[in-house]
């Protein structure tokens, strides 16, 4: 019964949060705008983030919040080889609108998003801006699908 019990209780027990269990290669692609990176970093993070939209069931997310409410833009591929993705904008006054678009125009528009020396949230032009920074992020696309603001 002793020997039951070592058997049981060995080394295939593990916790749920094991720093040791490796992390998706997507995980840490995230970043604050405005950030202190040059232009050739930005142009090697959208590539990675394009990788991993093409060969990943994962879509990036740009959020943006002011006094307005909240922003989403979001890139899902719309293939299996990632030429042609699904942007998702959000609006908290207008809602959800979906159009297609071409793989360099995701390009494109992430570069000059987190390019930005000034994040959309922080936007003077209002009398009230709202302090907090505008956030990109790659996240798993069923996450992306199920968000309802």
């Amino acid at each position: 019964m002793h020997s039951e019990q070592q058997q049981h209780t060995g080394s295939n027990e593990r916790p749920l949060n094991n720093s040791n269990q490796p992390k998706s290669p997507w995980s840490n692609l995230r970043l604050t705008i405005p950030n202190d990176r040059h232009h050739t970093s930005i142009v090697a993070f959208v590539e990675c983030v394009l990788v991993e939209l093409t060969h990943e069931d994962v879509g990036a997310e740009y959020v943006s919040s002011n006094v307005w409410g909240t922003k989403r833009t979001q890139f899902i591929a719309a293939d299996d080889v990632a030429e042609t993705f699904y942007k998702r904008h959000y609006d908290e006054r207008l809602g959800w609108h979906e159009t297609t678009v071409s793989r360099e125009s995701v390009r494109n528009e992430l570069i000059d998003r987190l390019s930005q020396t000034d994040s959309l949230a922080t936007d003077r032009s209002h009398s009230v801006p709202v302090e907090s920074t505008d956030v990109f992020s790659v996240k798993p696309v069923r996450q992306l699908y199920n968000r309802q603001s």
